[in-house]
């Protein structure tokens, strides 16, 4: 259960930077419990909550809910399906840390192939990377290809080979590289790689340089061909092959592994990592025993949270959120929340690790919660953030002033007009600041 800093604390203090460092430094996450405080009055809080929204005309889709006892302390139009966008990949991590489990680590392995070729297979590992391992990175390391290059070249060498072919293997994914409803600019705009199982560093062309957002059109033969040079690196003469897969049971030259599933859910929470994402839905496919595809990712993370009671009002058919075909209710995020905030689920608790701190960290660091409306959420409120075209979501908790463990969804816009995500955050701050 997350225990975040009460908002009584903050409030005195100007949005600077020793206030920001305060709190970023005590942003550790202590069991506590979820029943402390008394609830907030519904009709206060609704009195609250119904003047920033302007009435039930506005296209504000919400519902805030007691943690403790799964009671809606507000509710308007919460029963009712929205497009969530990012705050999908609620659904989705909770889905797969409940399935596949926090410890689980996705392997990218080199294997002998035919005709004196090697393989390498994809498991589907989005953050194996060919960067140089840096300290200042802020996760666990990443798979990186570097390193099984030196174990595969080492192998090769130990047997006497020092001429290569470099095959490859993505076969672990089926179906499209692309969902159903997504946006043919996409890709171009570097929202996300062609989701396949073998890609390195996202698929990302220029990979050292973040401002440059361009993928690959085909990330498993850039994986094939930057593994050949890296293999030359390491003194065995390589070039790319071809798309096969791997035969059963071949000899392994090298293998490496992703961070926990825990990590990976944290990174892609906070960063609202789109190609993670759909690597975790897929992982609940496949420890399922279904194909691969983003069908039966959907699929499998619907069935999942049926066998944990909160399907209800959820229909998704991507594990990012960029279909805008996806839908869910106000109520089912809110309820999605509070389970992984149950002390009695502690294998669902990086979904609430990696949800972004308001005004700190990841798609609410400033300038959201640093003006007036909302500063007195900063440091308070941990969200999950949701864009599309004409769509903003945001579904998180917060400790009220009383010290009451609330979860809330607040979804607006219809994608047909411009939405402002501060009045979210302004919602979401007189939650939090509520003594009702």
């Amino acid at each position: 259960m997350v225990k975040l800093t009460p908002a009584r604390h903050l409030s005195p203090q100007p949005p600077g930077v020793a206030a920001r460092d305060l709190v970023r430094s005590s942003a550790r996450i202590p069991v506590a419990d979820p029943a402390g405080g008394r609830a907030p009055n519904p009709q206060a809080l609704s009195g609250r909550l119904a003047a920033l929204i302007g009435g039930p005309k506005a296209k504000i889709n919400a519902v805030v809910v007691d943690a403790e006892t799964g009671r809606a302390l507000f509710a308007q139009r919460a029963d009712q399906p929205a497009t969530p966008a990012s705050t999908t990949k609620l659904a989705t991590t909770v889905a797969a840390l409940a399935t596949v489990g926090p410890s689980h680590r996705i392997t990218t392995q080199v294997v002998r192939g035919t005709g004196g070729g090697i393989v390498l297979v994809g498991g589907g590992d989005p953050t194996l990377t060919a960067l140089p391992a840096r300290a200042d990175e802020g996760h666990p390391p990443y798979a990186s290809l570097l390193d099984l290059a030196k174990q595969t070249a080492t192998a090769l060498k130990a047997s006497g080979v020092t001429r290569v072919r470099v095959d490859y293997d993505a076969s672990a994914y089926q179906g499209p590289r692309t969902a159903a409803g997504w946006k043919p600019n996409y890709l171009p705009e570097g929202e996300l790689a062609p989701v396949t199982a073998l890609t390195v560093d996202e698929g990302r062309v220029s990979p050292a340089d973040p401002t440059k957002r361009a993928r690959v059109s085909d990330p498993p033969a850039a994986a094939a061909s930057i593994f050949a040079s890296l293999l030359a690196r390491n003194g065995v003469a390589a070039k790319a092959g071809r798309r096969t897969v791997a035969q059963k049971g071949a000899a392994r030259l090298g293998a490496v592994q992703s961070p926990p599933l825990s990590a990976l859910i944290e990174h892609l929470l906070t960063e609202s990592d789109n190609d993670v994402a759909e690597a975790v839905a897929r992982q609940v496919a496949m420890k399922l025993g279904r194909p691969a595809t983003f069908v039966d990712g959907a699929q499998a993370v619907r069935q999942t949270l049926a066998k944990l009671g909160v399907t209800q009002g959820v229909s998704v058919n991507d594990g990012s959120g960029l279909s805008p075909r996806n839908r869910i209710t106000p109520l089912a995020l809110a309820r999605i929340i509070a389970l992984a905030a149950n002390p009695a689920h502690p294998q669902l608790r990086s979904v609430i690790t990696g949800l972004p701190i308001a005004g700190f960290s990841g798609t609410l660091r400033p300038p959201r919660y640093t003006i007036a409306t909302s500063q007195a959420a900063a440091g308070v409120v941990r969200a999950k953030t949701g864009t599309l075209a004409g769509v903003s979501t945001l579904a998180g908790l917060t400790y009220d002033a009383d010290g009451r463990l609330l979860t809330f969804a607040f979804m607006a816009g219809d994608g047909k007009g411009p939405v402002d995500p501060g009045k979210l955050d302004q919602l979401a701050a007189a939650v939090a600041t509520c003594g009702c």
